[in-house]
């Protein structure tokens, strides 16, 4: 069974005004013991992260914290679902619950500052698929790309386009991306070379981490198909539209995909988006059956990109978007990729896509933002433009949900370019 923390329960454990994590949040991540040097789960309240660890050993919380080494193996250990915990935890951090917070030494023991704090990957990642779920995105890369054509291919309205990427290089807010090297053919040239992208973009996506193991040969049924969902994340699938271009004929992404996918670390539990569910856009043709959502599926997430050179002082927003805008929801997203009976592993990251609004200012990508170079952006600051990304570009994702007083966010994904050479 699902839980949402009522919106007007307050924690012993402040979290300052507009905090993307209230009570009401409780963000699963994994971070670095500062004592232990050992990775450890924790939530997020506030300004503070609450150790699992130490509440399993005092009897607090019912699980084996030895067995439960990151997300994917602590949710299979509760049965693929973090409801019931993050129950027990909303309960003991509420103010009127003595047991942690008159628990002087448990206390200082389970609760760390966030400042200074190492965060780690939340799951080890056995599987990633990058979709192509958002339709704005899609046309506008089709009308450059093809300008003579349809800006959507056939296929597009009928089922949530996709392909696999690579698990190993997925990385957590905060680790640097260095420039990849790959082979590609400038205009004019009459054969490729291999040297450093000289198109480095960004790739504003929300992500999804799967909790919930299904069988070999067993499609998930769209009614069931939240239930294997362990909450979401910002996701940054770095691109390299140079090395995209010659390789992506006829099979797609590759190496230019391939050598980075950044994530931020805190885990947003679907309990703590309901709140914030919507209807999404209408689909038209009707999906066939097994894509057909059985009620409200999308979510309302405000987005924001920004960037920062070396020599900016600080970060510019550049783009503003919202998941509203995603043709395919996350629950057909699940149906699809297991409709042919692909199984799923808890861990499994997926991808929504880049998520661009309609408006030129609701852009997910430098390659729309800037429009394949013709429009460079120019900071304020500085006066630097920017078509691609440089070495010392920093990107920094934040999202957020956001209803009256209730604000429900994932933080920021942040991650810096540095040279191939």
């Amino acid at each position: 069974m699902s839980f949402v923390v009522p919106a007007d329960w307050k924690s012993w454990a402040p979290a300052p005004e507009g905090s993307h994590f209230p009570i009401q949040n409780l963000p699963f991540g994994k971070f670095v013991d500062p004592e232990t040097g050992l990775d450890e789960l924790g939530v997020r309240i506030g300004e503070q992260v609450l150790a699992l660890r130490p509440l399993a050993d005092s009897g607090m919380l019912e699980f084996d914290a030895d067995l439960a080494f990151d997300l994917g193996s602590l949710s299979e250990a509760l049965g693929g679902t973090l409801s019931e915990l993050r129950k027990t935890l909303a309960e003991l951090l509420r103010e009127d619950c003595p047991d942690l917070r008159d628990h002087q030494k448990l206390r200082e023991e389970a609760l760390l500052p966030c400042k200074g704090l190492e965060m780690v990957l939340p799951a080890f990642v056995h599987g990633f698929v990058d979709f192509y779920s958002g339709i704005h995105h899609a046309t506008n890369v089709g009308k450059m790309f093809r300008p003579d054509q349809p800006p959507l291919l056939p296929n597009y309205r009928h089922l949530p386009v996709a392909y696999s990427g690579r698990a190993s290089s997925v990385i957590v807010s905060g680790e640097a991306i260095k420039r990849p090297k790959g082979q590609f053919k400038l205009p004019g040239e009459e054969a490729p070379d291999y040297r450093p992208t000289r198109e480095l973009d960004f790739e504003l996506e929300m992500g999804f981490f799967v909790g919930k193991s299904s069988n070999l040969g067993e499609p998930v049924p769209i009614e069931d198909a939240e239930k294997h969902v362990l909450g979401l994340a910002l996701v940054n699938d770095w691109s390299a539209r140079d090395i995209q271009r010659w390789e992506y004929q006829p099979l797609g992404p590759f190496l230019a995909k391939s050598f980075g996918t950044s994530v931020s670390p805190w885990v947003v539990t679907l309990d703590a988006l309901e709140p914030f569910r919507i209807e999404g856009a209408k689909q038209d043709p009707e999906p066939l059956p097994h894509l057909r959502s059985p009620g409200p599926s999308h979510f309302d997430i405000h987005l924001e990109i920004a960037l920062q050179t070396k020599s900016m002082s600080r970060p510019q927003t550049i783009s503003r978007s919202n998941t509203r805008h995603l043709y395919w929801s996350l629950a057909q997203q699940v149906a699809h990729m297991t409709s042919n009976g692909a199984n799923l592993e808890p861990g499994d990251l997926c991808a929504s896509g880049t998520i661009s609004g309609p408006e030129p200012g609701s852009l997910g990508s430098m390659l729309e933002i800037a429009w394949k170079g013709e429009k460079p952006v120019v900071l304020e600051e500085t006066g630097e433009s920017r078509s691609f990304l440089e070495d010392g570009d920093t990107v920094i994702f934040t999202g957020w949900a956001e209803r009256g007083a209730l604000k429900v966010g994932f933080g920021e994904l942040r991650a810096s370019v540095f040279s191939s050479e």
